[in-house]
């Protein structure tokens, strides 16, 4: 029975889009796109005005297991087709992608948030990932191993693992889809994708352009509703092969606890809590410029967000009064208002979070340089702040802020400052900035996390294996890494004995 599906007029601001079709308020399920058997829905709200956007179709797990069921039967043809047929069309998807940028970004901010710039350099990025993994599926080489046994050839290949679960975020809505999804797809598998219910519209027009690039019906499939009974459903079913979620690291725990059963593969980018270490001998304009970068793109809502800066006490003084300045600078505003820096946070949680952080450290005898209150600009913007002298044991210290809020605390000795950067259950990436070849190197080597950035900001892309150490992940994604994330080793021994 086809459900019934109320279909209210999308927000006014969604008009401007060129391109209609890819506003999609329907899920994509085996090729089609469908209501829920109970013709819910759920509204999708723009951060920066609180008007409602859509109203999207909210799937159940009836329609979860459908999802699989079209995934699965779609499975072994794609999994035979040869890699570079499905380059191809990965490659389309690309290209349909960038065509889009405009009416992608759009979709972005309004349902996000960020500044339109922001969401233009997203959208760039996650077809990034689809033209990477388009050329790294022709590279799944067998390998051949020297026979230890006489008489016997020996054989090590890679094959698809199967259907693949994705669970994607809200604070990179294309990216973490496409960096997720593109890599199960060269290899050969198939997806069955939940995004977040606060921004579904970029990852449903996605599903449309993947449409028209020619992914098969059943071979990618976006079902939207309700994450616990959608995710739940997805954790249980013996077909889905491996889990790939974006998140915080508690509901990565509870995500791994209910796919112990089945035994799947786990692929999980978690938590962050980013430590920035600046030495002395480093220039303090430079410095203050790495520290604005890692602390307030996307608003701070990233996990690769520097949430503790440690400088130097020799250049403290100097740097807080360089980087409070430069703070001050920031424009906050709509993502549509010319040279915003800083749009909304995403929701009331999270402006709750970053003021309880705030305060905590002010309580604890934190100094406020700049900022520390709700913006004028509506109730879910956030002045970017700037707290020094913050205590060891402060709330944002020891947890993952999401906000636009830099704690500053100063150090003596490299020893030192190591021992406390690595003080944390979490290890995505740590930033360093100094000139010292031998102390980028040493630390380089003794910081405990996934990634480490010298002197720079920007590292992550196709080619890197993107994850962390501790309760930041299990396992890569980007990089060769991640693509064989999405395969099995299989292993042939051939009788060649006469």
């Amino acid at each position: 029975m086809t459900a019934v599906f109320a279909r209210p007029a999308f927000h006014d601001a969604l008009s401007q889009l060129a391109d209609r079709h890819l506003l999609r308020d329907l899920a994509y399920v085996g090729g089609r796109w469908i209501a829920g058997a109970a013709g819910k829905s759920f509204g999708v709200t723009d951060p920066a005005s609180s008007a409602t956007l859509a109203w999207v179709a909210s799937l159940g797990a009836e329609e979860t297991e459908t999802a699989i069921d079209a995934a699965s039967e779609a499975f072994s043809a794609w999994r035979a087709m040869l890699p570079q047929h499905r380059a191809a069309i990965l490659r389309k998807w690309h290209e349909l992608m960038l065509a889009a940028r405009e009416d992608l970004a759009l979709i972005m901010t309004l349902e996000q948030g960020k500044p339109q710039a922001e969401s233009r350099g997203e959208i760039d990025y996650a077809a990034s990932f689809i033209e990477w993994y388009a050329e790294e599926g022709k590279r799944l080489n067998a390998e051949s191993v020297t026979s230890h046994l006489p008489g016997a050839e020996m054989l090590v290949r890679r094959e698809a693992l199967g259907v693949v679960g994705v669970v994607t975020p809200w604070n990179f809505p294309s990216a973490m889809l496409t960096r997720k999804a593109a890599a199960a797809l060269a290899a050969g598998c198939t997806v069955v994708a939940h995004p977040s219910s606060e921004t579904p519209l970029s990852a449903l027009a996605l599903a449309e352009l993947g449409e028209r690039a020619g992914i098969p019906a059943g071979v990618f499939n976006i079902v939207t509703g309700h994450a616990a009974t959608i995710v739940g459903r997805m954790c249980s079913d013996s077909r889905l092969r491996a889990m790939s979620f974006t998140g915080s690291t508690e509901v990565g725990r509870l995500i791994a606890a209910q796919c112990a059963p089945t035994m799947k593969r786990l692929v999980m980018e978690l938590g962050g809590h980013a430590p920035l270490i600046i030495f002395d001998d480093t220039e303090v304009e430079k410095a203050v410029e790495i520290a604005v970068n890692a602390k307030f793109a996307t608003s701070g809502q990233d996990c690769l967000a520097a949430n503790r800066i440690f400088v130097q006490r020799r250049i403290a003084d100097a740097f807080a009064k360089a980087f409070a300045a430069r703070i001050a600078e920031l424009k906050v505003g709509t993502g549509f208002e010319d040279g915003v820096d800083i749009g909304p946070l995403m929701h009331e949680r999270a402006v709750a979070k970053v003021e309880e952080h705030v305060s905590d450290a002010l309580a604890r005898g934190a100094r406020l340089v700049t900022g520390g209150k709700r913006h004028k600009a509506g109730r879910l913007f956030y002045e970017p702040t700037l707290l020094t002298d913050v205590a060891e044991d402060a709330l944002i210290m020891r947890e993952e802020t999401f906000g636009p809020v830099a704690a500053v605390a100063s150090f003596d000795t490299e020893e030192e400052v190591i021992a406390r950067a690595n003080d944390s259950e979490y290890g995505l990436v740590a930033y360093v900035v100094t000139e010292n070849g031998a102390r980028q190197m040493r630390l380089g080597r003794a910081l405990e996390y996934g990634m480490v950035a010298v002197n720079r900001v920007k590292i992550t892309g196709g080619p890197i294996p993107f994850g962390g150490w501790k309760q930041s992940g299990l396992g890569r994604e980007g990089s060769r890494h991640g693509l064989e994330a999405f395969t099995e080793l299989k292993y042939l021994c051939i009788d060649t004995a006469a």
